[in-house]
């Protein structure tokens, strides 16, 4: 199997799976804090059409882990509110 890396560990995935699917998988249930409350959120919808799964894919904030193939050696972490430090 491939890894890729979400806050640091390495998470296996397989061929076409998605991070949210793979996340989940490997016992990981929330991934991102609302920007009001910080309340955890994972997946939800697991289609697309919420926005409970974002994550930051390569320094790209607001990706939707449900939808993102996950790929060998990329890098994933927890999305803080908006995903922008500023916000």
């Amino acid at each position: 199997m491939s890894t890729f890396e979400f806050d640091g560990a390495g998470i296996e995935f397989r061929p076409g799976q998605t991070i949210g699917a793979a996340l989940v998988a490997a016992g990981q249930v929330s991934w991102r804090t609302t920007r009001v409350g910080g309340v955890r959120r994972g997946l939800f919808c697991g289609i697309g059409i919420c926005f409970d799964c974002l994550v930051t894919v390569e320094g790209e904030p607001n990706q939707r882990a449900c939808l993102v193939v996950a790929e060998p050696g990329l890098t994933v972490t927890t999305q803080e509110g908006t995903g922008h430090e500023h916000d």
